[in-house]
């Protein structure tokens, strides 16, 4: 049995962790209702996105945008991934990269190369560890209140990489915000517009949408049709196309923010509680390893008395 002075120590390192857990998970709590509001008032608008570029998919359209070009072989995909910059959040980042690896390893399987773009130091670190995936850019520390502004150079280097015909398949892989108690790892597929489509209107079939899904988007088509646009295609494609990859990429910064403050006062809580256990099996410990100490001290005096 350990001494009483090594168990105090360990219940003095173990009550300092406590301190430590607690200020995080009340950090989390009072930061988490402002980060669902900011996700919940962007959450309509990119869901209209999704649902307009999905209709814009099927048309007919008179200016054949690359966005809206399916290639039928794919030499490369890319993954924009959205993680956190920090860690103890249970194992929100770990469950994303859970998902992710096994479509890497079938992708690599079948001689397609992965580039990954990075949003959040998580994934910055984890990808720089990964062999055979390239990581061509990389954003972090957005803060509490994301800006659009921050992620613009990470967002123009996948489109530019599928614009300049090197990516064949862009997706987009973060989590998403269901309670509190729940967020779910999920990944989307960004580009070509057609593929996200064909996604959309799967989940809606199949009933495994999210709160961040689509619903009522139908891909038959009876006869060709397209929209009437002003000035012209080119632009109002070109404009509508850009607000779409900004609107989903940026509402993912914010379903993964209110994930990660939900995640971690979770965690913490449960590190609080496990913390509290610990002390009262360690002050247990400490009492009987005193009462016996107390108990040889009595039995030595009264043997010296007696021996005397």
């Amino acid at each position: 049995m350990a001494s009483g002075r090594e168990i105090k120590t360990k219940i003095k390192s173990t009550q300092n962790m406590r301190k430590v857990t607690r200020a995080l998970e009340m950090v989390s709590a009072s930061k988490i209702r402002k980060a669902q509001d900011l996700m919940k008032a962007s959450r309509p608008y990119a869901r209209a996105m999704r649902k307009v570029i999905a209709h814009v998919a099927q048309a007919n359209t008179e200016f054949n945008h690359p966005f809206l070009q399916e290639r039928e072989t794919v030499k490369r995909v890319g993954y924009v991934v959205i993680t956190t910059d920090r860690g103890l959040c249970g194992g929100l980042n770990s469950n994303l990269f859970r998902l992710m690896l096994p479509a890497i390893r079938e992708w690599q399987d079948q001689g397609v190369e992965v580039d990954v773009v990075a949003i959040g130091q998580k994934a910055n670190q984890f990808f720089r560890r990964i062999k055979g995936v390239n990581l061509i850019g990389s954003v972090g520390h957005l803060g509490e209140k994301p800006k659009l502004d921050h992620l613009i150079g990470a967002i123009k280097v996948a489109l530019d990489g599928y614009l300049a015909g090197k990516v064949d398949r862009v997706f987009l892989a973060h989590n998403v915000f269901i309670n509190t108690m729940t967020q779910k790892p999920a990944v989307h597929a960004l580009l070509p517009l057609p593929v996200m489509a064909q996604e959309l209107a799967a989940s809606d079939e199949s009933g495994s949408a999210t709160p961040y899904s689509v619903a009522g988007v139908k891909l038959e088509q009876k006869h060709d049709w397209d929209y009437i646009y002003e000035p012209d295609a080119a632009t109002v494609l070109e404009h509508v196309m850009i607000r779409y990859i900004e609107s989903v990429v940026y509402q993912g910064v914010l379903e993964n923010l209110a994930s990660e403050h939900a995640a971690r006062m979770v965690a913490m809580k449960s590190a609080s509680d496990n913390a509290n256990k610990v002390i009262g099996e360690l002050t247990l410990i400490y009492n009987k390893a005193r009462q016996a100490a107390i108990t040889q001290e009595i039995s030595e005096i009264v043997g010296g008395a007696a021996a005397v």
